[in-house]
């Protein structure tokens, strides 16, 4: 009698502690996390204006603000994704949008990829002139076309019968790329090496949201002076985007011709899936081992699926900012102190 009374407190007890158990993990709230660039390069305290230093930094917190809210709201990781690069690409201040660098004719043509982690759905666009959000165009194809990645004129078909903005080719023009475009000839008709930041200034976006699916997408205008309809990684998918629920999330920026043959993005995650080491481990091993090795700059944001953050480069600075699931917050610019 007695060994069956005690029986019985036992089993309330461990059903006590097993309901408490599931009480308080269901009120901790799903981990969220986001992280974003606006390019990298030969960005030095020396190379911009106090005034450019404090512009970064506001628009990069005001975004990465913004994001995070929308992720706290339980948001759907891929709308965040988009509207944050949006906020990138009507700012002057990146090569995205408004504000592209300009092709060696002086014409804009534009570059945007998006991937859920989710079940490994991707779109892209490539060589778009007439497209106002590339990003959204690039999910449009993603969840309204049989296809990854369309291009020039079919794109902008595509995005025209999808409803999308199309604006004049010339809305994306700003004085400091023809500038940049002037410059950059001016020195292959010296026969001079051009500076290396042409070739860099992408943005792009990685989150993870509160369902637990990751999430990245890349927008850019490429590189300064680029010519014969030129593609770099950030419409391709592994290169400059990639995302899976199984490892990571993953935006990058520098010059694509690398981060297209060594499928960067993509490495970045299976190193995680395969090798089983963390996301830092493996976006520093790419980045600052495989990639600086040949000589490829530049540098990634990534998130993975407990909501770590890493965003490392191998060139002077990286437009960044990130929110990482623990709620802190990074906005920064230059080396890994800022």
């Amino acid at each position: 009698m007695f060994l069956r009374l005690v029986n019985r407190i036992a089993a309330t007890v461990f059903v006590a502690i097993v309901s408490l158990a599931s009480a308080l993990t269901a009120a901790e709230p799903a981990p969220i996390a986001i992280a974003l660039h606006g390019g990298a390069g030969t960005i030095t305290r020396t190379a911009i204006t106090s005034e450019q230093d404090a512009a970064y930094r506001e628009i990069l917190s005001s975004a990465i603000d913004y994001g995070h809210t929308r992720l706290l709201a339980g948001a759907d990781g891929l709308d965040v994704v988009v509207e944050v690069i949006q906020i990138m690409e009507r700012s002057p201040l990146f090569n995205a949008g408004i504000g592209a660098v300009m092709t060696w004719e002086g014409k804009h043509e534009l570059d945007a990829s998006i991937m859920t982690g989710a079940n490994l759905d991707a779109g892209a666009v490539a060589g778009v002139t007439t497209i106002a959000s590339p990003i959204a165009a690039a999910r449009a194809v993603m969840e309204h076309s049989p296809h990854v990645m369309l291009s020039g004129a079919g794109a902008e078909v595509f995005a025209r019968d999808q409803g999308l903005e199309l604006v004049d080719n010339a809305t994306f023009t700003t004085e400091r790329r023809k500038n940049a475009l002037e410059k950059y000839k001016s020195k292959v008709a010296a026969r001079l090496t051009p500076d290396k930041d042409y070739k860099y200034g992408t943005v792009g976006v990685v989150v993870l949201d509160a369902n637990g699916d990751l999430a990245a997408g890349t927008s850019t205008g490429g590189m300064t002076g680029k010519r014969w309809g030129r593609i770099g990684d950030a419409p391709i998918i592994g290169a400059g985007t990639y995302a899976n629920n199984a490892s990571c999330a993953v935006s990058a920026t520098g010059h694509g011709e690398f981060f297209i043959r060594y499928h960067v993005a993509g490495d970045i995650c299976s190193r995680m899936q395969y090798q089983g080491i963390s996301l830092t481990q493996a976006a520093d091993t790419v980045i600052n081992g495989e990639l600086a090795r040949v000589g490829g700059e530049g540098g990634v944001v990534a998130v993975d699926v407990r909501g770590n953050v890493a965003m490392p480069f191998n060139s002077e600075g990286m437009y960044r900012a990130s929110i990482d699931a623990t709620g802190h917050k990074t906005v920064a610019i230059y080396g890994i102190d800022d």
